[in-house]
């Protein structure tokens, strides 16, 4: 008796979105040690490690799957940036030790809205195969909190104008645009998820 298999399919929806978890975790401990908490510096950290794990994982069943639910293409991109907020927050707080510059109260703000915004984030990655309509418009919800990040950087830029020590306006200067940066990685993602959503129609 001949016996047919079909070819495995992991579920890579499931670990995409374990990657979320991972990245969300550690942005919670990015918003702790942006407002203060010193000692969430070594979480951002650990989460970052395992976020770097969950993706390797993530791309190995890309290449096994047989027919996954997105292209491999949007699945990869999905991923890496997302993979880039991520690595992103640790960069700002191993820079921020560098500078023996601590988060101030525009830093706390902006990372709130990142952290918030890669929440819609993980809420379109659930709709995306199910309800392109809800996942495009938890993008747009996603676009909105981090655009915020760009008006608390305008303010927060213009607040220095006022200082005059050098060594502070050069620090705070370039945290700020590293916040920024982060906002900007995080609205990538939601193009991306955009973009995903319009190419299966």
């Amino acid at each position: 008796m001949r016996r047919w298999f079909l070819p495995e399919n992991p579920d890579v929806l499931a670990l995409l979105n374990e990657q979320v978890k991972v990245t969300l975790c550690g942005l919670d401990a990015f918003v702790e040690w942006s407002a203060g908490e010193a000692v969430a510096e070594q979480a951002v950290r650990d989460a970052e490690h395992e976020a770097d794990r969950a993706r390797r994982e993530l791309m190995t069943e890309v290449l096994a799957a047989f027919s996954p639910p997105l292209e491999p293409e949007d699945i990869y991109e999905l991923s890496e940036r997302l993979d880039a907020v991520l690595n992103g927050a640790k960069n700002t707080v191993r820079e921020a030790e560098l500078m023996n510059m601590s988060p101030d109260a525009p830093c706390a703000e902006m990372a709130v809205f990142i952290r918030d915004g890669v929440g819609h984030i993980g809420a379109a990655f659930d709709a995306l195969v199910s309800d392109g309509a809800l996942a495009t418009t938890e993008a747009d919800a996603a676009i909105k909190c981090v655009r915020s990040v760009e008006h608390s950087y305008r303010i927060a830029m213009s607040m220095l104008l006022a200082v005059e020590d050098m060594r502070e306006v050069t620090g705070r200067r370039e945290m700020y645009r590293r916040y920024a940066r982060l906002g900007e990685a995080a609205e990538s993602i939601a193009e991306r998820v955009w973009y995903s959503v319009v190419k299966k129609r």
